[in-house]
């Protein structure tokens, strides 16, 4: 190993040269968000002399804690946590295209620095640069103070989106000294990561520094209302003893505070606490959908998909009594929790559309399963797919996938859950528990292959087809869909009867 060094556009770096691969960690995008900059967006960074070292990753977000599975950033962690992380094949004057990661996280969990984000493969095995980033998390990311005092200090809504467009201008500002080119940009992310990537579409000021797009496990629908997030934040200013229109305390106060504070407060509101990007009028304009429909976003091509049993890793502490008995009757009640204003007679609908289905394809189906089946539809796959049919008008060149390899972990319990396609696309199978969660063996790295290049075509040729694998664009009258498993396959319309039982049913 040794090193190598780039000139950027606020100083000179030094990375990692490996054998195939050039790491730089850590690089500043923007100035650290503290002090009179907490809740403001991204300024740029300071420039400095010398050579500064990016052989180490910067702190992840300040965040709190998670009981689901990987989702939590381990290290150090900061509200000075604005770097991003380069991977290329050669720090030269080829212009490779580019791959622009956003983490997931449900917007206040996880960071860039994760192994499995590790882009080395994916650099290597497409001869493209890959870029992953951090973002403002949580309250600092995502609290909307517009009505409760924030203009008087310059408060911004959406400072985790903000920071991302920062990163992205920093990429085309930097990335072709890196070997890359900023005229072929992709941004791709899952679950709060997908969900950011559908929502830069609809933000004037991410339009032109993207070409392609990837929404892993994450559509636009779930964009926060202006009132919802309004009432979120008076709720945490209520707790932490601030008053209305004095929000400029906020600025006074400790991380800690800040995040336990969050904490409790979603915990009151459940899975939906409306903290994530919101519609404040602004930076984003109005919700996507709306948006999309006027042709007011960025009409790039895309993939969307989800993994057919995405509930399966938060309710992993659950699984091992997904046989025990629950009465119909029951299970109907939770899916009016989870579907708010369902009726009794539509919710047992659903649960026996599942229940048929789930027979047919020789998948269990106890009410158990069911549920959990539901409720991962209603949060993804069903968002994701209402997504997907309203960008495949406006834009053609859009792609739908359903993963269903299951998880060999928990004795296959955990299914085609969240996440599970992350080690197989960025090609991290040897990353920390990755053997256990994802499986070992030829038709397992098989199923990496085929994922990280379908990528890397999309990236390169603004459609996923290879040489192995045609992929065609999705329309929806035959829903062709890439089902990604052993063996990856084109499939019209999967799982159709569920997709179709949720017709007419609004989620959020």
């Amino acid at each position: 190993m040794s090193s190598s060094q780039v000139d950027t556009t606020y100083g000179k770096i030094e990375g990692e040269q490996h054998d195939l691969c050039c790491v730089f960690r850590g690089i500043p995008f923007a100035a650290p968000p503290i002090g009179p900059l907490r809740f403001c967006a991204p300024r740029p960074p300071e420039p400095w002399h010398g050579v500064r070292s990016a052989l180490s990753f910067g702190p992840a977000a300040a965040q709190g804690t998670s009981k689901v599975p990987g989702m939590e950033a381990l290290g150090p962690k900061s509200e000075d946590c604005l770097y991003l992380n380069v991977f290329t094949p050669a720090p030269d004057g080829k212009k490779r295209p580019v791959m622009f990661w956003i983490h997931g996280g449900a917007f206040k969990l996880g960071t860039a620095s994760a192994p499995i984000y590790d882009g080395t493969r994916l650099a290597m095995r497409g001869d493209v640069v890959v870029v992953t980033t951090n973002y403002r998390l949580g309250a600092f990311g995502y609290l909307s103070l517009n009505d409760h005092g924030g203009a008087s200090f310059g408060a911004s809504a959406n400072c985790g989106q903000l920071d991302q467009i920062a990163a992205l201008r920093w990429v085309q500002d930097n990335i072709e000294r890196f070997g890359g080119d900023p005229g072929n940009v992709t941004i791709f992310g899952e679950s709060a990561g997908g969900m950011a990537v559908a929502t830069l579409l609809c933000m004037p000021a991410a339009h032109g520094l993207f070409h392609r797009a990837i929404s892993q496990s994450g559509a636009a629908s779930f964009t926060t209302k202006p009132a919802q997030a309004a009432e979120l934040t008076g709720r945490l200013l209520t707790r932490l003893g601030i008053k209305h229109g004095d929000a400029a305390r906020l600025r006074e106060l400790s991380v800690e505070d800040i995040i336990d504070a969050h904490e409790h407060v979603g915990a009151d509101l459940g899975l939906r606490s409306g903290l994530g990007p919101v519609a404040d009028g602004d930076t984003l304009p109005d919700q996507p959908g709306a948006l999309i429909a006027a042709r007011k976003a960025a009409e790039v091509p895309i993939i969307v998909g989800t993994n057919r049993d995405e509930m399966n890793l938060f309710n992993a502490a659950r699984l091992r009594d997904l046989d025990s008995p629950m009465a119909d009757d029951e299970a109907a009640r939770i899916v009016q929790l989870f579907v708010p204003g369902l009726s009794n007679e539509r919710a047992s609908a659903l649960l026996e559309t599942y229940r048929s289905s789930r027979i047919a394809e020789q998948l269990p189906s106890s009410n158990r399963v069911l549920l959990n089946a539901l409720q991962g539809d209603a949060m993804f796959r069903i968002p994701s797919l209402r997504f997907t049919e309203a960008y495949a008008k406006v834009q053609p060149a859009t792609y739908s996938y359903l993963f269903t390899y299951q998880s060999p972990a928990m004795r296959g319990a955990l299914g085609a859950c969240h996440a599970l396609e992350l080690a197989f696309m960025f090609g991290t199978l040897d990353s920390p528990y990755q053997d256990r969660f994802c499986g070992t063996g030829p038709e397992v790295e098989g199923l990496s292959h085929v994922m990280m290049d379908a990528w890397l075509a999309h990236a390169r040729h603004a459609s996923p087809s290879t040489a192995a694998l045609a992929w065609p664009r999705y329309d929806a009258v035959e829903r062709p869909t890439m089902v990604f498993d052993k063996p990856s396959r084109v499939e019209l319309a999967p799982l159709d009867a569920e997709r179709a039982a949720w017709e007419g049913i609004p989620l959020r």
